[in-house]
C-alpha cells in the first residue's frame, strides 16, 4: 500500500473515532468495605449565592445563549432541534438529605419531597418526560461517582463521599459542556444526630 492511501485510510479511522458517541464506562459496583454514606444530613450553606452559583454552572455549560425560555421550551419538548444539553434535569437538591445505603443502592430523600435512586454498578438510560440519559453509578475508591450523559454531550457527573471523620457529607456535582467547558459546585452537609 502507498503511503498516501495509508494516511487516507487513517484520518477516515481517526475522523470516525472523532464523530462517534461518547459513552460512559461501567463503574465498580462493589461498596468499599467500611464505607456507610447513611445519616440524615442538612446543608451548610443556605444562601442564594450558594443557589445562583449552582444555576450559573448551569447556563455556563448547557450549550445554549444562555436564554432560560429556550432551554424550558426546550425540557417540555417544544423545540426538537436542542442544540444544547438538558441533563441539569437530573440533578436533584435540598437543604436537608436522608440518605440510606443498603449492599446495593443508594437513596437520597431531598428535602423529604423527592427520593433519587443511585443503584451500584448501574448503566442505563434514565428519562426525564422526553430527556434521556444513560447513567453510569459506582465506586471510586470511598467516594460514590454518578455520571449522566445526555444525548447532545452535556454531561453530570456527582461525586458524593464523606470528610472530616464521617462529620460531612461532601457532594461535588461538575457540569460539562459538550465543548468540555466544566464547573463545579461543592455543597457541604453536617450530620443530624
Amino acid at each position: 500500500m502507498n503511503t498516501s492511501l495509508t494516511l487516507l485510510l487513517a484520518s477516515c479511522l481517526l475522523l470516525g473515532a472523532c464523530s462517534a458517541p461518547e459513552m460512559l464506562a461501567p463503574r465498580d459496583g462493589t461498596v468499599p468495605a467500611g464505607t456507610d454514606l447513611s445519616g440524615n444530613w442538612v446543608k451548610r450553606e443556605i444562601s442564594p449565592a450558594e443557589r445562583r452559583r449552582l444555576r450559573e454552572a448551569i447556563d455556563k455549560t448547557d450549550g445554549t445563549d444562555g436564554n432560560a425560555s429556550s432551554r424550558q421550551r426546550s425540557a417540555r419538548g417544544g423545540s426538537r432541534s436542542v442544540r444544547g444539553g438538558l441533563v441539569h434535569v437530573f440533578l436533584e437538591t435540598g437543604s436537608a438529605l436522608k440518605v440510606t445505603q443498603t449492599a446495593h443502592a443508594l437513596f437520597i430523600s431531598f428535602d423529604r419531597s423527592v427520593v433519587e435512586e443511585f443503584r451500584f454498578g448501574e448503566n442505563r438510560q434514565v428519562s426525564i418526560g422526553a430527556v434521556q440519559a444513560q447513567r453510569v453509578t459506582g465506586w471510586e475508591d470511598t467516594q460514590l461517582v454518578v455520571e449522566t450523559l445526555d444525548r447532545n454531550g452535556m454531561k453530570l457527573t456527582e461525586r458524593i463521599y464523606l470528610a472530616d471523620g464521617g462529620k460531612t457529607l461532601r457532594r461535588e456535582i461538575t457540569l460539562r459542556s459538550n465543548k468540555l467547558e466544566e464547573e463545579t459546585v461543592v455543597q457541604e452537609f453536617d450530620r443530624v444526630e
